[in-house]
């Protein structure tokens, strides 16, 4: 549990971030378990290591009290950390972090948020495990990899960099152990559409889409989708993102990343905190 303040100063570090919805989730919190603070946005570009590492050290001084970490940081700022949670070593990527006696930590709060998200669009039949394709294979494909092996799940991770895919799935393989018929494999990123056996679900976790390049998709725009497949795509800024558009028109069930974003940010609130604020009461759509 961790030590109650009179002031909570939290943030979010990551670029490009004037698409986040993270200050007013967090606001929120704040409000519902009666703190006083703020959540403020730490912009840091690629390529500015030094940046990165100034908000790191603020951590450590205990001038920032608790930070979330997005595109493109989950793992470039591993290297400045002092320890992790079991699920943040085993993913090798962080969206949470905090200090404790001059000691920089880094837990991931996706993989859990992600499976509640999951069940709660589509009930009982994400509970039990399926075939899944993954699209991406940086940080957040990362936790969702981790945590649908976790669950049972065969996963296929397709990456536009193969070595990336194939890493990751060696990672997480050697990382943790997973239930008897978890499976991870690379794929090359031109295969995604035609992947055999079908998936039942797939699960976009690339920035495409993402504001302000919302007429992106990872799926290509000819290509039959599976049937009876479940779409779930992380980005949730726009709500309607043209993948989820693209799964609509073929007749398949699809969700945004909101929900995730919800859960996982009410689990780090927690940690930095002590307080769990009632997300069930939360808004769904941004």
């Amino acid at each position: 549990m961790p030590s109650p303040r009179t002031f909570y100063a939290l943030g979010l570090l990551g670029y490009p971030l004037s698409h986040s919805r993270s200050p007013e989730l967090h606001r929120g919190f704040l409000r519902r378990c009666g703190l006083a603070g703020e959540y403020r946005l730490y912009e840091v570009p690629p390529g500015h290591p030094e940046a990165l590492r100034a908000h790191l050290e603020a951590l450590r001084r205990e001038e920032i009290h608790g930070l979330n970490v997005t595109i493109p940081h989950k793992q470039r700022v591993l290297p400045w950390l002092d320890d992790f949670t079991p699920a943040a070593a085993a993913i090798g990527a962080v969206n949470t972090l905090w200090a404790d006696h001059g000691r920089l930590w880094g837990d991931n709060t996706d993989a859990p948020g992600f499976l509640h998200d999951l069940q709660a669009h589509f009930g009982a039949w994400a509970t039990r495990p399926h075939r899944a394709l993954v699209l991406g294979a940086g940080g957040a494909a990362r936790a969702v990899t981790y945590a649908l092996l976790q669950a049972g799940w065969e996963v296929t991770v397709a990456a536009r960099q193969p070595a990336q895919a194939a890493t990751l799935c060696a990672a997480l393989k050697a990382a943790a152990s997973h239930p008897s018929g978890a499976l991870c494999r690379p794929l090359p990123w031109a295969q995604r559409a035609t992947l055999l056996p079908p998936p039942d679900l797939i699960v976009n976790a690339t920035p495409l889409g993402m504001a302000p390049r919302a007429e992106t998709s990872p799926w290509p725009s000819a290509a039959a989708f599976p049937p009876q497949a479940r779409v779930y795509d992380l980005v949730y800024n726009p709500a309607e993102t043209r993948l989820l558009q693209q799964a609509r028109a073929a007749g398949l069930a699809a969700a945004n990343g909101w929900g995730m974003l919800v859960a996982q940010a009410a689990l780090a609130f927690r940690r930095w905190t002590g307080c769990a604020p009632l997300v069930d009461n939360l808004p769904q759509k941004p």
